[in-house]
């Protein structure tokens, strides 16, 4: 795995993961950026969201529990430094029992990388799940 950063102007750079994949970075123009892209630190819980639905579904795959759709929404409060607490809903459309679907996404929670490392930061994501009909 590799990363690597592109300084273009202002606050503004480019990230790419060596392979094919880039994101824009930059910062919001009330902070001096030109909004062109998430901040490095949006882009961290971006991440976590996106952990989340893709582990999730890797979980749900091996159990057995099918869902017409999924989407993990998150909201972080930041502290004076950095991100203090991450607090979000997964809303499920599945057929599925709450019990079912709230196992899936604590073993998720169990595994999922970047949540791993958030929690080794100190925040442990709350996330709630919504069943969806």
């Amino acid at each position: 795995m590799k990363a690597a950063s592109a300084w273009i102007s202002g606050f503004r750079s480019v990230v790419d993961n060596g392979r094919t994949h880039s994101v824009v970075v930059d910062l919001p123009r009330e902070q001096g950026g030109e909004d062109l892209g998430p901040t490095a630190l949006e882009l961290a819980l971006m991440s976590l969201a996106g952990c989340v639905g893709t582990i999730f579904a890797i979980v749900a795959r091996k159990r057995g529990l099918s869902y017409e759709s999924l989407k993990v929404e998150l909201e972080a409060e930041k502290g004076e430094k950095t991100i203090e607490s991450v607090k979000g809903v997964m809303k499920v459309k599945t057929a599925a029992s709450r019990e079912e679907v709230e196992t899936t996404l604590r073993l998720t929670m169990e595994i999922c990388p970047v949540g791993l490392i958030f929690e080794k930061a100190g925040i442990k994501p709350e996330i709630k799940v919504e069943l969806e009909v």
